[in-house]
């Protein structure tokens, strides 16, 4: 059983920046797949953006592209979230999700296509 703890949400004016964090443990698969969602009041969990390997595979949101940067630290087994240029729409609770690397297709952006979860870190922007 994975068990995902992300940190480093609060609060951030408009056009300033955070870094997401998220660590793991318990893992018993090589090579996960790592992303983040977030979901605002109301609406529906919304992809951000995915590390599907090493460096250079990494896929984002058109609304998140050029802004934010996904990356990992393998010795310390996280994965971190760099959000700059933050916009008052990217308020919401941000979620750590990751599914082993295994046979078969999946959609990336689908939330039903990870396995675990972690609980949470909310993100306020300012205006």
């Amino acid at each position: 059983q994975v068990h995902l703890v992300e940190s480093g949400g609060g609060v951030v004016q408009a056009g300033g920046s955070l870094r997401l964090s998220c660590a793991a443990s318990g893992r018993t698969f090589s090579r996960p797949i790592t992303g983040w969602f977030r979901q605002a009041p109301g609406e529906p969990r919304e992809f951000v953006g995915v590390l599907l390997g090493g460096a250079g595979s990494e896929r984002y949101a058109d609304s998140v592209k050029g802004r934010f940067t996904i990356s990992r630290d393998n010795a310390e087994d996280t994965v971190y979230l760099q959000m700059n240029s933050l916009k008052f729409e990217a308020t919401a609770v941000y979620y750590c999700v990751e599914r082993p690397s295994r046979s078969g297709a999946y959609i990336y952006t689908d939330p039903t296509a990870y396995d675990y979860w972690g609980q949470g870190t909310q993100v306020t922007v300012s205006s």
